[in-house]
């Protein structure tokens, strides 16, 4: 997830760089919901995870 997220998020820098707003802003909402999913799933894996005593 998170790795999606960097990609996209460095897709978006470049296209922003390159003069291509409408691309960066895509990319940029592509990334911003995959941190939110990764870091979603994150919390979810870390209060119903078994915890070892």
């Amino acid at each position: 997830m998170f790795r999606g997220g960097v990609v996209c998020l460095l897709i978006a820098a470049i296209a922003a760089v390159l003069g291509f707003g409408w691309l960066a802003g895509t990319a940029a909402t592509v990334a911003k919901i995959l941190f939110a999913v990764g870091i979603f799933l994150f919390l979810i894996s870390l209060f119903f995870s078994p915890r070892q005593r």
